[in-house]
């Protein structure tokens, strides 16, 4: 009675977050209010694909500085009992009327983030073609809270109110994002609120659309489709970009979808695992692990295993539909077993490109859900305010991702008219037997690489969801960035400084140019994971990981 324990009795926990376990649902979304709305959609009779939109949409309102709904949404899904996973491409394309040298003469040499390099909005396509597939409920039903968020508002938030006063310094030269995010040139601080009437407005023009339509639920959401890609939106949309020095007319927009197909993927360890295709940098990250696979772990190693991939994306990555080599022929065994013997002792040089200051997008989140009948849900929405301006009839930007496409006519990611850019948001799915996992993160070139690191931890290391997104991680830097103008260093390294001094040194003795970053860096990237499995019961557990580097949050159930 009274006395205290002795010391030791009771070990501490192994990570920071608490390790949640759910048995009939969980979802790891960027934002607190983002999990709660896919839990509302849970808890009324929705499967994790209608979580996964509708909180996909929340993000578009509330995470305003990290995704957009006039942006993109690159999503991957597994369906209860399936063995494959497919994507959803939910990326923009490039005016037919775009061209290499018309850019260059507009803009001398450059890729502006406004209206130039707009393409078409690829996010709202993606949300509803997902949901058309593979949900159960209407887009009014997954909107709502959406809406609702827009109109009412919502309290800022610590992280969001902190991203407003930093990257908002670039979206206050727009007049009509000002307007919205930073009145009277002040921006919104802690504990007040943000509403957004025109996004709202805009959203409830899809559902009623939906709703007015006289057909069956296919009709009904294709409805809803339309309703954005047909008609006035697209003519507001189109001339804004024009104005600004872009390309984009409503004809653009008229046959846009978001295709759904089969996705790429690499066995490992037992595993199946699934990427969003080479309109992404999804394969990156199965490329990194199957060299991993085929070396002994090392920090080295892992940098090796990076500079490699992105050496190979740098070479070869494009639009699936123009690529002159097929991701199957990229992923081979013997091309990978070739590549593998290639890292040796010393840093191996990557892929040269200029040296610039030019600030990168500073956006993307993530989402990822999942429920006890083995549906799986990932995407990583993005494009923000701070790339580009709030169209002020329409509440949202349009697409700023082709600053993500190449000038130089010879690269493979090269701007071509109706093609889509090479984006860095990507997703990844695993399955083993009854087990799957469901892996997103948001941070440009680093998502690929923080991915890789967290999945290998789990599939290799056996550790779960949450010990595994609170390792120490790197990031390797020897290749061009992925964003205009595409700046490049040489063997940098950044480095958590949790990781061991001994470490450190090794990797500054094999060639490696290393800087160190705090314990949980935030541009380490935010890896979101569910992973579920049988326990000896034969029950299914839903295990989540919310990494502590950014305010992602999760939920289960």
């Amino acid at each position: 009675m009274g006395g205290g324990l002795v010391p030791g009795t009771y070990p501490p926990p192994k990570t920071m977050r608490p390790t949640l376990l759910g048995e009939k649902w969980a979802v790891v979304a960027g934002h607190s209010r983002v999990s709660t709305v896919a839990a509302e959609i849970f808890e009324a009779g929705g499967n994790a694909i209608d979580a996964g939109v509708a909180a996909g949409l929340a993000s578009n309102v509330v995470q305003v500085d990290m995704a957009n709904f006039g942006g993109i949404a690159p999503i991957l899904i597994r369906t209860a009992g399936s063995s494959q996973a497919y994507s959803v491409a939910g990326v923009g394309r490039w005016s037919r009327s775009a061209s290499i040298a018309e850019m260059l003469s507009r803009h001398n040499g450059s890729l502006p983030l406004d209206g130039a390099p707009a393409i078409v909005p690829g996010a709202p396509s993606a949300w509803i073609n997902a949901l058309r597939r593979y949900g159960t409920m209407s887009f009014g039903e997954v909107s709502a809270p959406a809406i609702e968020l827009a109109e009412n508002g919502f309290l800022l938030d610590e992280s969001l109110a902190r991203s407003f006063e930093i990257t908002g310094k670039n979206f206050r030269k727009w007049s009509s994002s000002s307007a919205i995010y930073r009145p009277n040139d002040i921006p919104l601080k802690v504990g007040e609120r943000l509403k957004q009437p025109a996004l709202a407005n805009l959203l409830k023009r899809l559902a009623n659309a939906e709703a007015s339509c006289v057909g069956d639920r296919d009709k009904k959401l294709q409805a809803a489709h339309d309703a954005f890609y047909l008609g006035e939106i697209p003519e507001t949309m189109s001339k804004w970009v024009r104005d600004r020095g872009g390309f984009l007319t409503a004809e653009d927009f008229e046959n846009f979808e978001a295709e759904i197909d089969l996705a790429p993927s690499l066995n490992i360890s037992g595993w199946n695992l699934f990427s969003t295709p080479s309109w992404s940098q999804g394969p990156i990250a199965l490329e990194i692990l199957a060299l991993l696979s085929r070396t002994k772990w090392s920090w080295h190693n892992l940098a090796e295993a990076i500079t490699l991939s992105f050496n190979d994306r740098e070479d070869f990555f494009a639009d699936p539909e123009n690529m002159e080599i097929s991701m199957k022929e990229l992923l081979l065994d013997s091309r990978l077993d070739s590549l593998a013997r290639q890292i040796g002792a010393q840093s191996i040089t990557g892929r040269p490109g200029p040296v610039s200051t030019s600030p990168a997008m500073k956006s993307t989140t993530a989402v990822v859900t999942s429920d006890r009948e083995g549906n799986v849900f990932a995407t990583s929405p993005s494009d923000t305010i701070d790339g580009g301006p709030i169209i002020p009839e329409l509440g949202i930007l349009c697409s700023p991702r082709g600053v993500q496409s190449r000038l130089d006519p010879k690269h493979p990611n090269r701007l071509r008219p109706g093609g889509r850019p090479v984006i860095t948001p990507a997703a990844i799915i695993g399955l083993r037997g009854s087990e799957s996992l469901g892996v997103a993160c948001p941070g440009g070139d680093v998502i690929v690489q923080a991915m890789a690191q967290v999945i290998w931890q789990i599939i290799e290391n056996n550790l779960g969801p949450q010990e595994a997104v609170e390792m120490p991680r790197i990031a390797a830097f020897n290749a061009p960035s992925a964003f205009h103008p595409h700046p490049s260093a040489d063997r940098l390294v950044y480095a958590e400084k949790r990781i061991d001094s001994a470490e450190i040194t090794l990797l500054q003795e094999r060639g490696h140019n290393v800087e160190l970053w705090p314990e949980f860096e935030f541009d380490a990237g935010s890896v979101q994971v569910i992973k579920s499995e049988e326990n000896s019961q034969g029950e299914i557990v839903l295990s989540a990981g919310a990494d502590p580097r950014r305010s992602a949050y999760a939920l289960v159930k």
